[in-house]
């Protein structure tokens, strides 16, 4: 599997002085701190916008042209879930896409009850497998000590571990799966991807929030377009019920770790000793009773968004009870 590298060389772009760093987390600071505001702009102006009526045909005959065959060709939706169908809709289904989600969200229950039950009878593949401490290893970059420093100013404790845990999961799949990732990518995807959560806004599904705050970093620390793209796109499509490798491997394993730490997703394939030490590192401090509360009030912000999907159709609610950790 090639690898393509979205980052700079350790090195090239990624060291600074103390002072240059303190100037920009404040700088930073500044832009986070707008972000709310920007969205809330963004919702009135998308109400007060109108279309303009097409100017009429004319009637003369001699003005008649051949039919533009391009007119008749169907535009091809953003994929649900991505920055591009976020920022368009702000994360609300239309009927078409809950019914279209709906079949990964069917197969997603058969997995994750198989999974539990060869966890239950002990013939889960985790019990056979081996990961190396290296495996786990956080990366360091301005990048991936901005995000942790937004992370730190934006989430509660319980929300932070499971950052943690996210990237911890995420890349310990990422070693078993044999996924090829950009760690530092998938590291502050996995530090933002719920800092919109704690800070419900009517109409406006959370990763919206938390992707406008992840570009916000990938300005300040001067991250290039491609690799902004990649960071925001796994934050936007974690939480639908049908990423797959096919959506990049940051996006896969943000999405998969987040599954795991949430309703146990997975947490079959990873080795005991790994999970207990992960958990031991990052503990959960109650996490499942807050997750639950935070969920319910995005329910409540987004009545017709994904969030309201999983909860309906997916016994959300079930899931993180049953999920194979103590809280």
């Amino acid at each position: 599997m090639t690898r393509t590298r979205m980052l700079a060389e350790p090195g090239e772009h990624m060291a600074e002085d103390g002072s240059a760093a303190r100037h920009r987390l404040q700088h930073l600071s500044t832009r986070v701190a707008a972000t709310n505001l920007a969205l809330w702009q963004g919702r009135a102006g998308a109400r007060a916008s109108t279309v303009s009526e097409p100017d009429a045909p004319s009637l003369r005959p001699d003005a008649a042209e051949p039919p533009n065959k391009e007119a008749f060709m169907t535009i091809p939706s953003p994929r649900v879930g991505s920055v591009d169908w976020s920022d368009r809709t702000q994360g609300r289904l239309t009927a078409a896409e809950t019914r279209q989600l709906l079949p990964a969200l069917a197969r997603t229950h058969v997995v994750n009850a198989f999974g539990r039950t060869a966890m239950l009878l002990h013939l889960h593949s985790g019990r056979r497998a081996h990961l190396p401490e290296r495996a786990l290893r956080m990366p360091s970059s301005v990048l991936t000590k901005t995000a942790e420093q937004v992370a730190h100013e934006r989430l509660t404790p319980a929300l932070l571990n499971h950052s943690y845990r996210c990237y911890s999961f995420g890349v310990a799949l990422a070693a078993l799966e044999d996924v090829d990732v950009d760690r530092e990518l998938l590291f502050a995807a996995a530090m933002l991807h719920d800092t919109g959560l704690s800070r419900p806004i009517a109409g406006i599904d959370f990763t919206v929030a938390s992707a406008r705050i992840a570009l916000d970093v990938a300005e300040t620390v001067g991250l290039p377009s491609a690799a902004t793209e990649t960071m925001r796109s796994a934050i936007t499509l974690h939480h639908s019920p049908d990423v797959s490798r096919a959506d990049g491997a940051v996006a896969y394993l943000l999405s998969a770790g987040a599954g795991m730490d949430v309703v146990g997703l997975r947490s079959w394939k990873v080795p005991g000793d790994v999970l207990a030490s992960v958990l031991r590192d990052r503990p959960r401090l109650g996490f499942k009773d807050e997750f639950r509360s935070m969920w319910s009030a995005q329910v409540a912000a987004v009545p017709r968004g994904r969030a309201r999907l999983l909860r309906r159709y997916g016994a959300f609610d079930l899931a993180i009870r049953m999920a194979p950790f103590d809280e």
